[in-house]
């Protein structure tokens, strides 16, 4: 039932800009390590190694970054919360064994020398990081759930600031590790650090905003939970075999090293201006109630995408030697190199919101299995992009290459999205103005 108004660009704002300076403080965190890293010996080296590492990272511990939709949709009691709470364990311990193997057994090797294509240097030390990490998906999981407690209690100020605790903590780990660590490992432990102490941070608002859990409201039990939530983890580890297939290609070009770290500087700074957009998600789950409260959302999200691409034009050319040399400490050749793909993706914020927007509708409809299926032929382009690159071979830089297909994936799931929309709810893409 509709409520007596709707939302307010106002509302919409108050609730969704904390979650976006949240994403963006945490990409400011990677942004912070890829500084770091780049003021050391063989730099180059170096940032391709964390690079890679993360990829593989991202990719493996992605299921559990969907822990805060499950909470913000599921949890209404105490039942429900165990049942969610089960489902955050199941898929930390799943991703923590994955990338110990990758990390500690012959996989590895398999994995970044072969698939990958990377050289013997750039593999070992890309096997330290996720070593490093493997533990990780643990601390990250209950972050989630933490996560979607606060939001469904639209504290989401509180999200902000325990992130930004984790800059602030950062530079102390940064500066204790490198007594310790040297090279992309540095890197690793860093981010490990401040990101426990981000999540015991929110475990603690978490506990303090007490979110109602009387069951008043009809409850899913741990069943219906897992099915819910299983194919969000699937569709999320699909979404980061994107970056992982696109590093596959871009690694075996003759500027394979220099594509890679390039690709690792980009994707710090589409986390930075694009990355907010995946918070529309959270948004629609929690604000729209009807037509109404979805074109407010709307609104406020071509608002919102059109600004960060225009600030992402801006470090690309004007800034370039700003914040690219100055701040980040890059050399003259890397941040030449990578300045035009940069502004190629000012286009990113728009599609990854669309895309984001769309799969909170599909979320919020439990209709969670279309989403892994667009997922899953977005990989599939890749890989054919794969095997026509293969065939023939282009002329171009390989950062350029990653960029395209960057561009043209996230551009392929909001079609096909919007698509599935005015097929099974013709009324939302009318735009009619009666009740969701």
């Amino acid at each position: 039932m509709r409520g007596p108004r709707s939302i307010t660009l106002k509302e919409t704002a108050l609730f969704f800009f904390p979650l976006l300076l949240n994403v963006q403080l945490m990409s400011v965190s990677h942004s912070v390590i890829n500084a770091a890293l780049a003021r050391q010996e063989d730099a180059v080296r170096i940032l391709a190694a964390f690079s890679v590492g993360m990829i593989v990272h991202l990719f493996f511990a992605s299921p559990s970054y969907q822990n805060h939709t499950v909470t913000i949709a599921m949890v209404r009691g105490r039942r429900s919360l165990k049942g969610t709470i089960v489902f955050v364990l199941l898929v930390a311990a799943y991703v923590s064994i994955m990338l110990g193997l990758i990390a500690y057994t012959p996989l590895g090797d398999l994995l970044f020398s072969r698939l990958l294509g990377v050289s013997p240097e750039i593999t070992a030390e890309a096997r330290s990081v996720v070593g490093f990490l493997a533990l990780l998906p643990f601390i990250t999981g209950f972050r989630g759930l933490f996560q979607g407690l606060v939001i469904r209690a639209r504290r989401t100020g509180l999200v902000s600031f325990a992130t930004g605790v984790r800059i602030a903590a950062l530079f102390g780990y940064l500066a204790l590790g490198s007594r310790y660590f040297a090279g992309a490992t540095l890197g690793a432990f860093a981010l490990l650090s401040c990101v426990a102490t981000e999540t015991a941070l929110m475990g603690l608002f978490a506990w303090r905003c007490r979110p109602p859990l009387d069951g008043g409201e009809e409850e899913k039990g741990t069943g219906e939970i897992l099915r819910f939530a299983f194919p969000l983890a699937y569709s999320s580890c699909l979404q980061q075999t994107i970056p992982l297939l696109i590093a596959a290609i871009i690694g075996r070009f003759p500027d394979g090293a220099l594509a890679l770290a390039a690709f690792g500087i980009i994707r710090g700074f589409i986390f930075l201006l694009a990355g907010p957009m995946r918070n529309l998600q959270q948004a629609y789950l929690t604000l729209v109630r009807d037509h109404r409260d979805y074109r407010v959302l709307v609104g406020f999200f071509l608002r919102t995408g059109t600004a960060m691409g225009i600030l992402m034009l801006l470090v690309a050319f004007p800034l370039n030697a700003a914040v690219l040399g100055r701040v980040m400490g890059l050399e003259t050749e890397l941040r030449l190199y990578l300045a035009l793909p940069l502004a190629g993706c000012a286009l990113f914020p728009l599609l990854y919101g669309l895309s984001n927007l769309l799969r909170g509708f599909f979320a919020g409809a439990h209709r969670t299995a279309l989403l892994g299926r667009s997922t899953l032929y977005k990989m599939l382009s890749i890989l054919a992009a794969w095997l026509l690159l293969t065939l023939v071979p282009l002329p171009l830089p390989g950062i350029a290459v990653a960029i395209v297909l960057l561009l043209a994936a996230e551009l392929l799931e909001a079609g096909y999205l919007l698509s599935q929309r005015r097929r099974l709810f013709p009324e939302w893409g009318r735009g009619a103005g009666e009740d969701g």
